[in-house]
């Protein structure tokens, strides 16, 4: 009891919920400065598994947090932006990129007057955030400004409380404790505070008061290292497939590097503080050790990588899914990737309606066999996807493409619930031997044989982001051609009415046919523009659109 009146626990904890406030402040304020170039920057520059993994160092050294690049990562998995390689080796590269806060808080919080710097800091920016209101940009500076401040107030607080502990313990009381304890308490810190910079941050004001060995402080480093892979798991449970295949993958990576530094902590010890001269400066010896050995974690594993992610493959195997390939992977609650999943979920959809087309038109011959009930399940399941995108709060823009895309994906249900209510026709129009009713559904069945192939192909396309084709070139062929196709099987219709062996009704029905097929081509076309972004065309298009969808 005495020792804890000496220890000034509300110190302490009022310096650990200012620090922590701090961080939570400045990873809020850079991530609404960046804007989407962090985002850009982990989509883009992740090709090889060596510029991954710069990419995680980089945006978790700026961003300050590993958890919202993770986010990031996982949800661009699961909509297929990036594979699970890319993504481990992001998130092998946030470990070393997340020890930027270690070197920060040893540099800062301890080699300089932390009230010299940190009261003006609260001061300016908390004045900017009131005088400068009226600039979001200028206010998340401020804020910014505020974030650091608090950061190391809460340090100082930590410190002068520790401080006095230390003067009534003896070090000595922890020596009969191994490394693993040690370990276990870095992680169950971390675990417990969702910080892995707060409990390194207590570690080292451990270690600058004299409370514990450096041997001890680099244990309880490598435990707060697998507290935050504790985390991701935690938020993995019951949830996505890919999300849990990316935990798992991170599990063994943090864990076997802990065990290895474990298992060679003495000698990693002695290479900081007697090989590299840090005997004298513990508190940046460990910003050192930190750094050193998850860049260690990194350079073992690098080669396995292929092999970790099929591991977790293996062991963590996605759920059969009969149509949806992208949108059961991918959480909503991540614009970018919900955006892009949705994009692809609706291409993968024309796909899977193209070959329903083709059991139509080619009963033998169709690739895949998928029923009307099939893509109508498979409609409503995108449509609530986009229903649970438009509750997390999109920008204009993002709204915008959202809706042009769940258009597209109406106007492809539309096509195959009018072609399916034609399929019957169409069957008995090809078992006809009549020269004007062979020559109908010749007409039908090449125009929807063409929309098949340049539908199937042009999906190709966008997926690969192919270049080398002129989308629209190819758009406007296909059109022309559909129009073209229309109108000589209104004028063969003309002429055949004439004729006194053909009943009104006969060619009535051929024209409802014709109609029906031509407004399902112009559809699936108009799906296509959206799925390119072709916005001058769609925009052209809308009264178009309402009059075929009546």
């Amino acid at each position: 009891m005495a020792l804890l009146s000496e220890f000034e626990i509300w110190m302490f904890l009022a310096g650990l919920g200012i620090f922590l406030f701090g961080m939570h402040m400045m990873e809020e304020s850079i991530r609404v400065l960046s804007g989407g170039a962090f985002k850009s920057l982990i989509r883009k520059y992740t090709g090889t598994r060596l510029r991954a993994i710069f990419s995680g160092i980089f945006s978790t050294a700026v961003l300050q947090s590993s958890s919202a690049v993770s986010l990031m990562v996982l949800a661009f998995v699961g909509a297929g932006i990036m594979n699970l390689v890319q993504a481990i080796s992001v998130m092998m590269g946030t470990k070393i990129g997340t020890t930027a806060t270690a070197w920060i808080v040893a540099v800062f919080g301890f080699e300089f007057n932390i009230d010299s710097f940190s009261l003006p800091l609260i001061g300016i920016g908390g004045l900017g955030m009131i005088l400068l209101a009226k600039s979001p940009r200028y206010v998340n500076i401020s804020k910014f400004l505020v974030a650091f401040g608090f950061l190391f107030m809460g340090l100082d607080y930590m410190k002068s409380s520790v401080d006095q502990f230390s003067e009534m313990i003896d070090p000595a009381v922890f020596a009969g404790y191994g490394i693993i304890v040690f370990a276990l308490a870095g992680m169950v810190m971390t675990a417990v505070m969702q910080s892995s910079s707060a409990t390194i941050a207590i570690v080292l004001t451990m270690l600058f008061s004299g409370v514990i060995t450096f041997q001890a402080g680099a244990a309880m480093v490598v435990g707060a290292n697998v507290g935050t892979t504790v985390t991701v798991i935690l938020g993995s449970i019951g949830g996505l497939y890919t999300k849990k295949q990316a935990a798992f993958s991170q599990l063994i990576f943090t864990v076997g590097t802990a065990i290895i530094t474990l298992a060679i902590l003495p000698l990693l010890t002695w290479l900081v503080l007697t090989g590299l001269g840090f005997s004298q400066n513990l508190v940046l010896g460990l910003a050192l050790f930190h750094t050193l050995f998850n860049l260690f974690g990194v350079m073992l594993f690098y080669p396995f990588v292929d092999r970790l992610a099929l591991l977790a493959e293996k062991w963590i195997p996605d759920r059969q899914v009969e149509l949806s390939v992208y949108i059961h992977k991918t959480d909503p609650e991540v614009p970018d990737a919900a955006l892009e999943a949705f994009r692809k979920e609706i291409g993968w959809q024309l796909v899977q309606t193209m070959h329903f087309l083709e059991q139509i038109v080619h009963p033998g011959k169709a690739t895949a066999a998928i029923t009307y009930a099939d893509l109508a399940d498979y409609h409503t399941e995108i449509f609530e996807y986009y229903t649970r995108i438009h509750t997390t709060g999109l920008d204009e823009e993002t709204s915008r493409r959202a809706d042009e895309l769940l258009r597209a994906s109406r106007n492809i249900m539309n096509t195959s619930k009018n072609l399916n209510d034609a399929a019957m026709q169409i069957s008995v129009l090809r078992r006809e031997v009549d020269d004007v009713q062979r020559a109908a559904y010749n007409s039908i069945k090449n125009r929807l044989l063409m929309m098949i192939d340049k539908g199937v192909m042009l999906h190709k396309k966008i997926e690969r982001e192919d270049l080398t084709i002129d989308h629209d070139d190819e758009l406007n062929r296909l059109s022309v051609f559909i129009e073209s196709a229309d109108k000589e099987f209104i004028q063969m219709c003309s002429s055949a009415v004439n004729k006194p062996r053909y009943k009104q009704l006969e060619i009535t029905s051929l024209l409802m046919i014709n109609r029906t097929v031509t407004q399902s081509c112009r559809m699936i076309i108009f799906s296509l523009m959206a799925l390119l972004a072709v916005d001058e065309v769609l925009e052209e298009s809308e009264s178009e659109m309402s009059e075929i969808e009546q």
